[in-house]
């Protein structure tokens, strides 16, 4: 049979029969061979790249996989992510195409990696079980490097586990499939329920409840990996997938001193800090945990490097310096008495020396661990530094309890057994793990606000659409936390999206009465303006143009009104007594026309006039006037 494994690209014995791919070529180029593995989304095939002369390792999605754009496209996506990453602990990616191989238009998706020959950490454990804590650390920060690389290069792996660590023949220990886990993620067929399911294990609870991952997730699976080479198998177990998933999320995970014995102190708490429930108090990526695990190893003995995967081979443990046997005594003539006294004193004064040095061996050299928790580094530093202890300053870690600069940790722990003048690492407080709302949210599109709130360790809940005057269609209007507000890691932030303007309809309201208009504008959702204006023909107070007049117009947008002040009206001046030319220029000043009538053998001054001198006319009129 095939060994279960969905990311193998190591060598494996495997059934050739009935595989239609096996000595086909993908693309034109690479040439599948043999089988490797086969696992819920892909088969492994070790394959020769005809172009380069060189042997690869293929990875096949399943025709289901395949058939889903989604898939393909964040297959694509996250390949070339993958490409990019170089570092030595990780398996490298060489190309990524899909292969119209068989039947379907869609084709198959593929993945061209190194080949790697030997086996997976999952062959190892099955093979041997637990691994004694050097063995374990020595597998486990070659893991931690690769993590590291990724964690720097932005790329979480998502599905760290056994079978994603191959162990080469000649010492080197890989780690596989950066980034596939969240390709599979997006396919929404259920197939791929079970290879996400398979891989329950390990998963971090934020994966397993709330479905989103960083790099403290794969922290929690790596922390998950090394409990199992510590103990032999994974710290939950269950009758269903579901079982297992619900113990994370609920279940501390325990300190692997509580399945086997022989765990250092300080191995045990940094497996228990990697995989606390709560994403904040594990070490903050994989960098982070490799440097605690480094420190960790400096207590631990040697391990001499040695294949773990070679067939046949054993593990190395030290070996311990054989003892020198002593040679037989040979029997001496009997000294003086005086000189057998002083063989005596020297005897007597050698036991006293052995009995204290066997003291000091032994609990003597020991005492307890002072509390320097709450206090400063620099405090802490001088307290322990005055009773004889070296310091090592171990990474910052946030608390919600302690204030930042104070020590949240230290390790022995207050009262606990250590030399007299061994070590005490302190882990100061950074303070609560509070992430700002980016200011740039408001403003964004939905895709880009999204990805702001993710890189701030903050998740995007429900979205709302609000129409706005100001603020283009699409873009976020509002977020719930405001931004600038620290929330904790994971904290939900609800964003309004804008609808744009919102445009009502105009009412006409041309022929009403200046209040009627005005409320019926304002009722509908509109300002108003007015403008007094004469009119000859509408009564003073009705409203004679509005602008616009139909149609629509954005909310809280300006109507204008022009509302009649009746007749422009004026009074007609009083002419008599003026000349001609005077009665002129004073009908213009007033706004009006004149018409003289002239009398025969007059003095050449207006003796009359018609209207009267008062009446009100329109501006305009004509008044006639009669001249002597």
């Amino acid at each position: 049979m095939l060994p279960r494994l969905d990311s193998a690209v190591v060598d494996a014995p495997a059934d050739q029969l009935a595989d239609p791919l096996v000595g086909r070529s993908l693309d034109g180029r690479y040439l599948l061979e043999r089988t490797i593995a086969r696992g819920g989304m892909a088969t492994v095939y070790l394959a020769t790249d005809t172009r380069l002369d060189r042997t690869v390792a293929v990875k096949v999605m399943h025709r289901a996989l395949a058939d889903d754009p989604e898939f393909v496209a964040r297959f694509t996506r996250e390949a070339r992510s993958a490409a990019r990453l170089s570092a030595p602990e990780v398996v490298a990616v060489f190309d990524q195409g899909t292969d119209a191989v068989g039947e379907g238009a869609t084709g198959m998706a593929f993945l061209v990696m190194e080949h790697v020959q030997g086996r997976t950490l999952r062959d190892l454990l099955r093979e041997r079980g637990a691994l004694s804590p050097a063995r374990a650390v020595a597998v486990v920060e070659p893991v931690l490097r690769a993590l590291a690389a990724a964690h720097a290069a932005g790329i979480v792996h998502r599905d760290v586990k056994p079978e994603n660590v191959l162990l080469a023949d000649d010492g080197r220990v890989k780690v596989a499939d950066f980034g596939l886990a969240r390709a599979v993620e997006s396919s929404g067929l259920t197939a791929t329920t079970g290879v996400l399911l398979g891989t329950v294990a390990y998963l971090s609870p934020e994966q397993v409840e709330k479905g989103v991952s960083d790099e403290r997730s794969d922290v929690y699976s790596a922390g998950v990996l090394l409990w199992e080479l510590l103990t032999g198998t994974p710290p939950y177990s269950g009758e269903s997938p579901l079982s297992v998933a619900y113990r994370h999320v609920h279940d501390d995970v325990p300190a692997p001193s509580t399945v086997v014995s022989g765990v250092p102190a300080s191995l045990d708490a940094l497996v228990v800090r990697a995989t606390r429930r709560d994403p904040a108090a594990r070490p903050v990526d994989g960098g982070a945990f490799l440097a605690e695990l480094r420190a960790v190893a400096t207590e631990l003995p040697d391990v001499e490097p040695v294949s773990l995967v070679q067939e046949h081979a054993t593990l190395a443990i030290p070996r311990p310096e054989t003892p020198q046997t002593p040679l037989p005594a040979t029997p001496r003539p009997r000294r003086p008495r005086r000189r057998g006294r002083v063989v005596a004193l020297v005897v007597v004064l050698l036991s006293l020396l052995a009995a204290g040095g066997g003291w000091w061996l032994g609990s003597g050299r020991y005492t307890e661990a002072p509390s320097v928790l709450t206090l400063t580094f620099a405090a802490a530093e001088a307290q322990l530094t005055s009773e004889g202890f070296s310091v090592r300053r171990l990474p910052d870690a946030f608390s919600d309890t302690v204030a930042a600069g104070q020590v949240v940790d230290q390790d022995p722990d207050p009262g606990a057994r250590v030399r007299r003048d061994g070590t005490v690492g302190l882990v100061v407080s950074k303070g609560a793990d509070l992430r700002a709302v980016p200011a740039q949210v408001v403003g964004s599109t939905l895709a880009a606000a999204t990805a702001l709130l993710t890189r701030a360790g903050l998740t995007v809940g429900a979205t709302t659409e609000a129409f706005d005057a100001k603020v283009d269609k699409g873009l976020v209007l509002s977020s719930d936390p405001k931004p600038g507000q620290k929330l904790r890691p994971g904290t939900t932030v609800k964003l309004v999206i804008s609808k744009g303007v919102e445009l009502l309809a105009v009412p006409d309201v041309q022929g009403r009465s200046e209040a009627e208009a005005t409320q019926s504008l304002r009722a509908a959702g509109f300002r108003v303006s007015v403008t007094q204006v004469f009119d000859d023909e509408a009564p003073k107070g009705q409203v004679v143009d509005q602008s616009p007049s139909r149609g629509t117009a954005p909310r809280g947008s300006t109507v204008a009104l022009e509302v009649s002040k009746g007749p422009d009206l004026v009074g007609v001046p009083e002419l008599r007594g003026m000349t001609r030319q005077g009665a002129q220029a004073a009908l213009k000043a007033a706004g009006l026309k004149g018409r003289a009538f002239d009398i025969p053998n007059g003095s050449g001054t207006v003796v009359g006039q018609d209207p009267a001198p008062g009446t009100m006319v329109r501006r305009g009129s004509t008044v006639t006037y009669y001249v002597s």
